[in-house]
């Protein structure tokens, strides 16, 4: 649905490969040199002019997560993908929300 956030899905291939992809920058953001764990878990998405990647990424063996979106352009713009917002302090319970 173009501008409104899909269903939470479980994180595919593609989603992942995104995520280890800007891997350096999600931590960057996140204040952090370097995680126990780089699993993303879950995601959902947004449709605007390319696309928004709301990630869950569990990152500790105690349930520690971040959540990422990650901007994915369109074809004809590269196609690049940039972390826009990380958010930390997130467990693996936390519902994965527009930000």
């Amino acid at each position: 649905m173009c501008g409104g956030a899909g269903d939470v899905m479980p994180a595919d291939e593609e989603v992942k490969g995104y995520c280890n992809e800007v891997k350096a920058d999600i931590l960057k953001k996140a204040g952090k040199d370097s995680v126990e764990i780089f699993e993303p878990v879950h995601y959902r998405s947004q449709l605007v002019a390319g696309v928004n990647y709301f990630v869950k990424i569990r990152i500790g063996s105690g349930g520690e997560c971040l959540h990422a979106r990650i901007f994915k352009g369109l074809p004809h713009t590269g196609g690049n993908l940039e972390v826009s917002s990380v958010q930390t302090n997130k467990k693996v319970e936390d519902a994965v929300e527009y930000f």
